[in-house]
């Protein structure tokens, strides 16, 4: 529960979406990065981006995915400075939706997999967009 300073009382963190847990959360990002490091594509790029901070790394993505799914506020990154300069393409965007799609409906039930599998694309898609890659990258003089 987080504490309101405004009114003094207690609000629960509640996903937009029922059956989603921090528990959930951690399995789903700690199996599906499992997955993307045995890829033969994303493997090498997410070994060669992360070389000794996979720990590091598994803990930033259960806070990111905390702060969409339950609205915690616990991440503070920046998702397009991380991936500035990394060999993506928007085949590899691809590869990693079909990847973490797949692994949100093995862990996950319908309805909190496609929630899962929607944020997904949409984070892909921005990414995407800011990091001028793909079919929607903003291509400027």
């Amino acid at each position: 529960m987080a504490d309101s300073a405004a009114t003094g009382r207690s609000i629960p963190i509640v996903s937009p979406v029922e059956g989603v847990s921090e528990a959930l959360i951690r399995e789903l990002v700690e199996t599906f990065y499992d997955r993307v490091i045995r890829d033969p594509e994303l493997g090498p790029i997410f070994h060669k981006a992360l070389s000794g901070r996979w720990s590091q790394h598994l803990a930033l993505m259960v806070d990111f995915w905390s702060s969409i799914a339950l609205r915690t506020g616990r991440y503070q990154g920046k998702p397009q400075t991380a991936h500035f300069g990394l060999p993506l393409t928007p085949e590899l965007f691809a590869r990693w939706l079909s990847l973490f799609e797949k692994t949100a409906q093995d862990i996950c039930e319908p309805d909190v997999a496609d929630f899962f599998v929607d944020r997904a694309r949409r984070i892909a898609e921005s990414l995407q967009i800011g990091l001028g890659i793909g079919p929607k990258a903003l291509r400027l003089p």
